[in-house]
């Protein structure tokens, strides 16, 4: 799966849990860009990310993300 097609998916999932349909997300997004994406807000969109593609992410890999396009190649590589 391409990154434009991740960072696309995201964008849905993050409209979604943040409820905000004109959230844009670029790949240098990061929390701070965004209203809303806290802490409390960061873990569920990782619990819906890892849901919407079946796939885990270990806690060391969540720390070491800074922004969108950290999430989608961490995701691109566990498919």
């Amino acid at each position: 799966m391409e990154l434009s097609e991740i960072l696309s998916e995201l964008n849905l999932l993050f409209q979604k849990l943040l409820s905000n349909e004109s959230l844009e997300l670029k790949m240098d997004t990061t929390a701070k860009d965004v209203d809303g994406w806290d802490s409390l807000n960061h873990m569920a969109l990782i619990t819906e990310i890892e849901k919407h593609y079946k796939i885990r992410f270990t806690l060391k890999e969540i720390m070491k993300l800074k922004n969108v396009e950290d999430m989608c190649k961490s995701v691109q590589s566990k498919m």
